[in-house]
C-alpha cells in the first residue's frame, strides 16, 4: 500500500504516540512497544521503494521521536525549562540520526544487512548513551518493562539491552508479517511468520515466569532497614530552611521504627544540603548532632545524602573551581555519607551526573559553557565525581550507595555488585518534578536494578516515593507522594552474582562492534564504484 505525504506523516505520529503509550506512567502499556516501530518502518520502506530523497526518513523519524521524548518526559519542564528543551531537542536529534543511518545502510547494503543495521545501530546507540557526555538513557527501549518485571526475569542474563533487542526483533517480525499479508502471500507463509512472531513474544515471557516462580527472594542473611521520607520542599525549604529542623524531622521519623535489630537507617539525597569540607566533618555542628541522635539506635549505621567539597592546591579536573580571593581550588560533590556503627564517616561521591544541573557537557573542551549551568541549591557548574563505582561496608555488610540518577545505569550498579555489594541503597530527591510521571518512572526503573542483580533494594526519597524492592523486582511499602513518613523491612543480603553482573552490557559491546563493521562495509561500497570508475 502506498501512502501519500499526509499518510506518511500520520504513520510517524502514530509511531510516536504508541511509544509514549508504552512507557511507564505515560500509558504503561508496555507491550505496545513491540509494535510501535512498525508504522515508522512502513514510512522508511516507502521512501526507499519510491526513491525519495533520504532526508525524508530523517524528518519522519524526528517527528516520531520528538513525540516520544516530549510525551514520556514532559515533566522535566517542571524543574528546568531550558533543560527540558535541550533534552527533547538533542535526544530527538540523536535518535533520528541513528534511524537515518540505518536507512542509508539499507539502501546501499540491501534489505538483510539493512535490517541487521537497524538492530545493531540502535543497540549501539543505547550502549553509548550510558557512557558519553550527553548520557540520557532514561528512554532506552528495554526500560518500558520496568512495571512488569515478572515478565523480564531474563534481564538477569541480558540487562535492559536484552529488552531493547526483544523490542526491535518483534517490530521487525511484525513488519515482515504485515508485508506478507499486504502482498497476499500464500497461507503457509503467513502461518509460518505468524507462528514465529507469536513465539518471539511468548517464549521469553514463559521463560521469565518460570524464573520468577523458581527464585526465592528471601535467601541470605537478614538485615533490618529503616527508610525515611522527610518530605522537605526542594524549592522553598530544603536549601534555605533550618538544617537542624530538617535533620530533626529525619531522626524523629527513624526513632518511631528503629529496633534493636535495625542495621541501617537511610535518609535521602542532600539531606545535609549546605556544602562543607569533608575533612572537617567532625567539626561542623551537624555531625555530633547526628551522632547523638544515632546513639539511641543501638549499633545501627546511617546512610545520608550530603553536599560536600574538597580543597586542592592545583586544578584537578573540570569540576575544580578557583577559590575566590585565595589560593587553590574547590570541588563540590553530591555525596553519600555513611556514619557506621562506630560513628566514623565515609564519603562516596555521585558518579553519574544530571545533564545541565550537575554536569555541563563538553565543558572539558569549552570551559565557558560552565556559565550556562543551572543553579542547584546554591551550587552550579559541573560537580566532581568518583572515577569508578564504589561500595561501602558496615555492620559486616557490603552495600551499594546509589544516588538518584545513578539508579538508571544498570551497568554501573552491576559493577558495584561485582565489587561485593549485597544490598542496594538508593537515596534520591524527586520533588523537583512535582506530582508527575517523573518520580514514578524513576522508582520503576529501580525495580530493574534489583531484578538484574538479584539484590534487595531500599529506596529513600526526600519526597516522591520511597519503598523496598525484592530481588525479583517486586515492590512493597510504597509511600505516597508529598508525605512525611518512614518504613521498615527485613531485607536479605546475598552474594549472588547473576550473569549480567558478571558480564555487564555485553550485548551493547557486541552491537558496537557489529555497527562498526556494517559502517565500514557501507563506506567501502560507497567508495568502490567511484574508484572503479
Amino acid at each position: 500500500m502506498n501512502w501519500n505525504k499526509g499518510g506518511r506523516y500520520l504513520l510517524s505520529i502514530v509511531s510516536g504516540i504508541l511509544m509514549v503509550l508504552s512507557f511507564p506512567f505515560t500509558g504503561s502499556m508496555s507491550y505496545v512497544m513491540l509494535l510501535a516501530w512498525v508504522p515508522l518502518l512502513i514510512v522508511e520502506k516507502q521512501v526507499s521503494e519510491q526513491s525519495y530523497r533520504s532526508g525524508k526518513v530523517f524528518i519522519h523519524a524526528y517527528l516520531a521521536f520528538l513525540i516520544y521524548n516530549i510525551g514520556s518526559t514532559w515533566w522535566i519542564w517542571n524543574s528546568s525549562e531550558m533543560g527540558a528543551v535541550l533534552a527533547f531537542g538533542m535526544n530527538t536529534l540523536i535518535m533520528a540520526t541513528v534511524f537515518y543511518l540505518f536507512h542509508l545502510c539499507k539502501r546501499k547494503l540491501g534489505r538483510n544487512l539493512g535490517y541487521l543495521a537497524f538492530v545493531a545501530f540502535w543497540m549501539a546507540f543505547e550502549m553509548i548513551h550510558y557512557h558519553w557526555e550527553l548520557s540520557w538513557p532514561w528512554l532506552n527501549l528495554g526500560n518500558v518493562f520496568a512495571i512488569v518485571p515478572e515478565n523480564v526475569q531474563w534481564y538477569t542474563v541480558t540487562g535492559v539491552l536484552g529488552g531493547t533487542l526483544w523490542i526491535l526483533l518483534a517490530n521487525l517480525m511484525a513488519f515482515s508479517l504485515l508485508e506478507a499479508f499486504t502482498a497476499k502471500k500464500e497461507r503457509g507463509v503467513l502461518i509460518k511468520k505468524g507462528v514465529l512472531f507469536v513465539s518471539l513474544i511468548a517464549v521469553p515471557i514463559i521463560i521469565s515466569r518460570i524464573m520468577y516462580q523458581s527464585f526465592d527472594p528471601e535467601q541470605g542473611t537478614p538485615a533490618e532497614v529503616v527508610v525515611t521520607q522527610p518530605n522537605v520542599d526542594p524549592y522553598n525549604e530544603k536549601f534555605s530552611g533550618s538544617v537542624t529542623e530538617q535533620l530533626d524531622r529525619i531522626c524523629d521519623l527513624a526513632d518511631g521504627l528503629v529496633s534493636d535489630q535495625t542495621a541501617f537507617v537511610l535518609a535521602p539525597e542532600t539531606a545535609l544540603p549546605f556544602s562543607f569540607y569533608e575533612d572537617e566533618i567532625k567539626r561542623i555542628i551537624y555531625y555530633p548532632y547526628l551522632v547523638e541522635r544515632k546513639a539511641k539506635w543501638k549499633n545501627a549505621s546511617m546512610l545520608i545524602g550530603a553536599s560536600t567539597k574538597k580543597y586542592f592546591r592545583k586544578k584537578r579536573s573540570r569540576a575544580s573551581k578557583p577559590i575566590y580571593g585565595g589560593p587553590g581550588y574547590e570541588e563540590f560533590y553530591n555525596s553519600s555519607l555513611l556514619i557506621d556503627e562506630y560513628d566514623q564517616p565515609t564519603f562516596v561521591h555521585k558518579s553519574k551526573l544530571v545533564l545541565g544541573v550537575e554536569k555541563v557537557p563538553f565543558s572539558n573542551w569549552f570551559p565557558a559553557l560552565e556559565k550556562l549551568s543551572i543553579n542547584n541549591g546554591g551550587t552550579s557548574g559541573t560537580l566532581g565525581i568518583e572515577e569508578e563505582s564504589q561500595v561501602l561496608r558496615s555492620r559486616k555488610t557490603v552495600f551499594a550507595p546509589i544516588v538518584c540518577y545513578e539508579s538508571i545505569y544498570g551497568g554501573f550498579v552491576a559493577e558495584q555488585c561485582r565489587k561485593g555489594a549485597e544490598l542496594l541503597f538508593i537515596i534520591t530527591n524527586d520533588g523537583w518534578w512535582d506530582d508527575t510521571p517523573g518520580y514514578k518512572q524513576h522508582q520503576a526503573l529501580a525495580r530493574l536494578r534489583a531484578l538484574e542483580t538479584r539484590k534487595y533494594l531500599a529506596r529513600s526519597a526526600n519526597t516522591g516515593s520511597s519503598c523496598f524492592i525484592d530481588p525479583r523486582g517486586g515492590i512493597s511499602q510504597q509511600t505516597p507522594w508529598w508525605t512525611e513518613t518512614a518504613i521498615k523491612k527485613t531485607l536479605y543480603r546475598n552474594d549472588i552474582q547473576t550473569l549480567y553482573v558478571r558480564w555487564g552490557d555485553y550485548l551493547g559491546k557486541l552491537a558496537i562492534y557489529l555497527s562498526i563493521a556494517l559502517l565500514l562495509v557501507y563506506f567501502f561500497r560507497r567508495v568502490k564504484p567511484q574508484t572503479s570508475k
